[in-house]
């Protein structure tokens, strides 16, 4: 994130740029600090006597234990040296931005200083904020400021027009000492804090600020404590800690120290993106939030695929998604939000857009793979754990889910998993992990029509009939069950390889379209199937090798689609660039075929990238090869951190050192 600095905590997050500012940018980089899908800061500038402040030590973290840090000076020259410097600390906790800005007087006699701080809080919906060229209609919303002897509260209201509650939402700024004056500048709710600060000779002055965020519908206090940024990492940094330090730590694993590094900076990670949940009794999780800046919330399929590669290190991901998403299953048909009867949600959201269905994912239900993907890691960690009281707990849910499988998922009626195009509705075009229009495509470039059998969602499934298999006949004492699972598995089994192999390109299709056609673009899609098991051993081995060659395999990672293809395309969200959790997919499926030299090579590829990117994977690299690039190149539109890329590091080791832990 260049230019750009991160501070998050329990769902909330900060964006800063390099001088600690906020500046209310829009597009693929917004700054700002953020909860609840909503902007409650989009304005934090900092000003001395009038003038922007010059940067000397960019805004950084030096451990995890301390404030993100910045040291500024006012414009100043070799022949006159800046008469005070400006130290800059920042944190995040509780749903505030917390902020100590400390002048040091430089001049052996007293010296004043006007210290500004610009504020606002524009409350913009992050679908909004995203450069997708759309706009939505908030007739009646009022937005309002009131200037406090501490500071200044911002507020957003919208008249509900329905049953529904009205949406209404606070910022409130404080500070202590409080500032000498609060005006507003313009006809705005831009307000600014001003203080006049004496400086002894040698000597400093500091201010303590706090931006605290009250989104629409959430408990809290209208002033909370105020604290300092060391206050509040100290607050939160033990429990990061005690997640991190956790055994089993990943160089007690391995001697492979690269991949060490990356271990340990992905459970970093995903100790900070961990956002509040609740379980099918109201009880209180923290669950793997997807990413930074467009997904901190809870996403069935990447919590899912998160929590299975973490499981060995990290069962308690896995013990709180699973009750998490249970707590959402699908109960009713609502085409609008695409639920059905015992469906994994895909994703809920929490915003203002949500909360009116201007957009439909305040809780949507548009993927087809969260469904196999949570019966597989229900057994998945009863196995691992040898504790079956979750998959006991779970048991009704789990029953539901299977039996969407067969109904609404369409194992029954055709054969197959599949999904039709929920885009008119302004839903997903596509729902399996490659969600982007387009992404399902022939070789020449044209989309799959639905209903679409995704080739490594049928894998997720036979995987889940397989295992569900093994909990109803171990955990739940229900043998018939178990026997209609696992003839349900071998004949899909059957089925798929029978269908979906390309006898010419001695490579599975990437989808059947509707009328059951084979969509014949060559996909990492395939690398899935060696995961899950579908695959014959000898189709396994011909496929892990052919993602090896130098159309998919760029020297980084394995590209969506091999290059060379009409619709390839490096730069393209799912049609040629490379996702390491994709990869870390398929190199856990070359490691269950045998394949460890290939699995290998793409390990050490993305173990390189990651060296590059500071030991953090971004969710996704542009698919340029090693011989056009010396580097990986990024992808402009990356989330970074992103649940499931932080979390590949540790299935790469799992492939790299089976049976441990």
């Amino acid at each position: 994130m260049t230019g750009r600095h991160l501070l998050v905590h329990e769902g909330a997050f900060a964006i800063v740029t390099d001088s600690g500012d906020i500046t209310g940018v829009r597009g693929t980089s917004p700054d700002g600090l953020f909860a609840r899908d909503a902007r409650h800061l989009s304005r934090w500038q900092l000003t001395v006597d009038g003038a922007p402040l010059d940067v000397l030590v960019t805004a950084g973290q030096s451990g995890p234990q301390r404030p993100l840090s910045t040291v500024l000076t006012p414009p100043a020259g070799r022949d006159r040296p800046p008469a005070f410097t400006v130290f800059r600390e920042q944190a995040v906790g509780d749903r505030a931005l917390a902020e100590r800005i400390r002048l040091a007087s430089n001049r052996p006699e007293p010296t004043t200083a006007r210290i500004s701080l610009t504020v606002d809080a524009d409350f913009a919906d992050q679908f909004e904020l995203r450069s997708d060229h759309r706009s939505y209609d908030k007739n009646g919303a009022v937005r309002t400021a009131e200037a406090l002897r501490e500071g200044v509260v911002f507020g957003y209201e919208r008249t509900a027009t329905d049953d529904g509650p009205a949406w209404r939402s606070r910022t409130v700024v404080s500070s202590r000492p409080a500032p000498d004056a609060v005006h507003r500048p313009s006809e705005g709710t831009e307000h600014t804090l001003e203080w006049h600060l004496a400086l002894p000779p040698h000597g400093s002055v500091a201010i303590l600020l706090q931006a605290y965020a009250l989104p629409s519908g959430v408990r809290g206090a209208p002033r909370a404590a105020l604290r300092s940024p060391r206050e509040v990492v100290a607050r939160h940094s033990a429990d990061r800690a005690v997640f991190i330090r956790a055994t089993p730590r990943p160089r007690q694993l391995t001697g492979w120290t690269e991949l060490a590094s990356a271990c340990k900076q992905g459970l970093a990670d995903l100790a900070g993106l961990r956002v509040p949940a609740a379980g099918p009794d109201g009880e209180p999780l923290r669950v793997p939030g997807a990413g930074i800046p467009w997904f901190l919330t809870l996403f069935g399929r990447d919590a899912l695929i998160t929590s299975l590669f973490a499981l060995p290190y990290r069962p308690e991901l896995a013990a709180a998604a699973l009750p998490a998403l249970a707590a959402a299953q699908g109960t009713v048909h609502d085409p609008a939000r695409q639920e059905q009867p015992g469906r994994i949600v895909h994703e809920i959201r929490h915003g203002e857009l949500a909360r009116f269905r201007q957009v439909p994912y305040g809780r949507y239900y548009g993927a087809v793979d969260a469904t196999p993907l949570f019966l597989t890691l229900l057994h998945a960690y009863t196995e691992r754990t040898a504790d079956d009281a979750l998959a006991r707990r779970l048991e009704p849910q789990a029953r539901a889910a299977v039996e969407w499988m067969f109904q609404d998922g369409g194992l029954e009626r055709h054969g197959w998993l599949v999904y039709s195009s929920d885009a008119e509705r302004g839903g997903l075009a596509n729902q399996s992990w490659k969600d982007s229009p387009g992404a399902i495509c022939f070789s020449d470039g044209r989309p799959a029509q639905g209903p679409v059998a995704v080739a490594e969602v049928q894998g997720y499934a036979y995987d889940a009939l397989v295992r569900t298999a093994a909990l109803a006949r171990k955990t739940w004492d229900d043998p018939h069950l178990a026997d209609g699972l696992e003839e349900a598995a071998f004949e899909l089994r059957g089925r798929f390889c029978r269908e979906f192999w390309m006898p010419r390109a001695a490579f599975p299709a990437l989808a059947l379209d509707g009328e059951g056609r084979q969509v014949d673009a060559l996909a990492s899609d395939a690398g899935h199937l060696l995961w899950s098991g579908i695959l014959e051993e000898a189709e396994a081995e011909t496929v892990g090798r052919r993602l090896l060659e130098p159309d998919f395999f760029s020297g980084w990672g394995i590209r969506t689609l091999a290059a060379g293809q009409a619709p390839y395309h490096p730069l393209s969200y799912h049609r040629g660039s490379i996702w390491p959790h994709d990869n870390a997919l398929v190199v856990l499926g070359l490691a269950r075929y045998g394949l460890r030299e290939e699995a290998l090579a793409v390990i050490r590829g993305l173990v390189e990238a990651a060296a590059v990117h500071g030991w953090r994977l971004p969710e996704v690299l542009a698919g340029y090869g090693r011989d056009e690039h010396p580097t990986p190149v990024p992808y402009p539109h990356s989330c970074s951190p992103q649940a499931w890329a932080a979390a590949t590091p540790l299935a790469l080791l799992t492939a790299w050192a089976p049976g441990r832990p």
